[in-house]
């Protein structure tokens, strides 16, 4: 039997969790910034694919899997699939969450001079790429008032000869009229501590960029664990 409200309308054991939902919902829009923990946050995102029923042990086996709330929101749609229990509308409502963050971080440094906004740059770089399992390459295209113009994907894989060809970066900068570059991948392991390889191929196209008059402002690594700056640690 169901339980009885006043004005007599039942509510059905399929509707046993509404009040659980109710409640994470006020916590959710009365609380701060940490009002709910990472697995509830993730339960109440799942409640827009899963009508009904107990989300909690689904948000909580996503998290063992994947290692963490961003690594979950991260993943890729067909991964989150592989997690029992997870079908095609709670991960695209999840990979819809991933994109709004990747789009409102986007928008932080859009349009603005990109060196005067470097932690929002950050910011977008982090969500974008910090918890990725593979290495991704990308090359931010500036033009003479430091504005990005072209966010260009250089590739998947390891950044390496075979990734990246200098005399291809910088050809790139002629054919949009970039003016100056930022080079940023990331490592999967986490520690964003540069390798030989990376600081050979940031030489090599730092001296093709001078030859040319394409300036190479910084070569950012980004990891789980934090970004290290090339140009900082003195190697551009």
């Amino acid at each position: 039997m169901g339980e009885w409200l006043p004005g007599d309308r039942k509510i059905s054991p399929a509707h046993a969790g509404a009040g659980h939902r109710g409640r994470l919902r006020q916590r959710l829009l009365s609380g701060g910034a940490e009002a709910l923990a990472d697995y509830e946050l993730l339960e109440f995102l799942l409640f827009a694919a899963i009508r009904q029923g107990d989300t909690k042990p689904l948000a909580k086996a996503l998290i063992r899997h994947f290692g963490s709330l961003p690594a979950v929101l991260a993943a890729d749609p067909q991964a989150l699939k592989q997690v029992k229990g997870m079908g095609e509308a709670s991960a695209a409502a999840l990979h819809a969450v991933n994109l709004a963050a990747r789009r409102m971080a986007r928008g932080a440094v859009q349009d603005k001079p990109v060196l005067g906004s470097w932690q929002s740059l950050l910011d977008y770089l982090a969500i974008d790429m910090a918890h990725l399992n593979h290495e991704r390459v990308r090359v931010l295209y500036l033009n003479t008032q430091n504005r990005l113009i072209l966010d260009h994907m250089l590739g998947e894989g390891s950044i390496d000869e075979a990734a990246i060809h200098p005399r291809e970066v910088i050809r790139k900068a002629f054919d949009i009229g970039a003016t100056a570059l930022i080079l940023v991948h990331n490592h999967p392991s986490g520690n964003p501590e540069p390798s030989r390889a990376d600081i050979a191929i940031t030489a090599r196209i730092a001296e093709a960029g001078r030859l040319l008059g394409v300036t190479v402002h910084d070569h950012v690594i980004v990891g789980r664990d934090g970004h290290v700056s090339l140009r900082a640690k003195g190697l551009i």
